[in-house]
């Protein structure tokens, strides 16, 4: 039986973006079960999109996610990204930008049973 979640990859990299504004793709990838491309392609889509700033530092990226953008899927377009991310991944989720996310535990925490967590896949 194939398995399945009700999040995309796209959301699953946005909240370890939000939980971790300094992730690697490497962790992204391995957090999500896709590859470290294909990391690399969502976290372009999302930037393009306008739903995360890429910062530069050093050899580093670091992310800053705009909580105040809409949901795309939002039927009347009055859910903003920060208020689902928030909702996902508990209260502060990493959405003021600065590296103390206020969550304890792995990157992956909150992921597991969404069918996405298991490495190799994708």
């Amino acid at each position: 039986m194939r398995t399945w979640g009700f999040l995309t990859n796209h959301a699953l990299v946005l909240l370890c973006i939000a939980r971790d504004p300094g992730v690697r793709l490497r962790d992204i990838a391995a957090s999500v079960g896709i590859t470290e491309r294909s990391a690399f392609g969502i976290v372009s889509d999302l930037a393009e999109a306008g739903y995360i700033v890429k910062e530069k530092g050093g050899r580093r990226n670091r992310y800053r996610v705009e909580a105040d953008l809409p949901v795309p899927e939002s039927a009347d377009r009055r859910l903003a990204i920060g208020d689902l991310l928030a909702l996902l991944g508990g209260q502060d989720a990493g959405l003021t930008g600065s590296g103390d996310a206020g969550l304890t535990g792995s990157g992956d925490a909150g992921l597991a049973g969404t069918g996405q967590g298991s490495a190799g896949s994708g």
